[in-house]
């Protein structure tokens, strides 16, 4: 078995899940606002369990579930939870989140996702590759299933590929779910965007727009960065 990866008040092993931990899932779990205080989370295609972790460390809630239907991603994350200090508050589910929404009165106040990236035209079966395709869980899918999900006055967040935000903003549109918040990232200042991170809810109002820069030069991160994220890396 490998090394867990180190964080300040937890550890998480992510050898078997086909995304590894990486600064998306760090950069959405720190950006999420949780100042609705959120009582019941869901993190949906939960992989090792890094960003539902996240939330146990930020926020009070007292329920704090995942879903993931990887079977080794889903035993992984089920180990992380339970050897982490908040144990007795959060749950993972094995499956599709399209037959948890069948639940009619399962609703939650936050759900979160770092979904898929990739449209393929044909399914492939290497893990990591299912883990970032459409055919595990595209877009419409997901939004679905976070209408039926979300309390009415939750919140919904997703971290993306910029080039395919503003796809899923009018997919979201087309159900009644908004864009009220949007942080589009990039990693130098001279360079392009590469990741947008947006909150949604059913309630149109005015969006909170800006951006985030990851690092001055190599390894030399912004302050805003550090910032962000300083409550989870031992190093910064």
């Amino acid at each position: 078995m490998s090394n867990p990866f180190l964080f300040k008040q937890f550890q998480v092993y992510h050898n078997k899940t086909a995304h590894k931990i990486g600064t998306d899932a760090v950069l959405l779990g720190a950006w999420i606002d949780i100042s609705f205080k959120p009582n019941q989370i869901l993190d949906v295609g939960t992989g090792c369990g890094i960003i539902a972790l996240m939330m146990a460390q930020r926020s009070l809630a007292e329920q704090i579930d995942a879903i993931e239907i990887q079977a080794e991603a889903f035993q992984e994350c089920v180990e992380n939870f339970e050897n982490s200090p908040w144990n007795d508050r959060m749950f993972c589910y094995h499956g599709d989140v399209n037959e948890l929404a069948q639940e009619p009165d399962l609703k939650y106040d936050l759900i979160l996702s770092n979904p898929p990236f990739f449209e393929e035209q044909q399914p492939k079966f290497d893990s990591r590759q299912q883990a970032r395709e459409q055919h595990t869980l595209n877009y419409v899918k997901l939004i679905n299933s976070v209408i039926k999900l979300l309390h009415p006055k939750g919140h919904f967040t997703v971290v993306l590929p910029f080039e395919k935000h503003q796809d899923f903003i009018s997919l979201a549109k087309d159900k009644g779910l908004y864009l009220n918040k949007i942080t589009q990232v990039k990693g130098r200042a001279k360079a392009n965007f590469k990741r947008s991170l947006m909150q949604f809810s059913f309630a149109q109002r005015s969006i909170d727009k800006d951006e985030l820069i990851l690092e001055i030069t190599r390894h030399q991160y912004t302050e805003a960065y550090k910032s962000l994220v300083q409550d989870f890396y031992l190093n910064l």
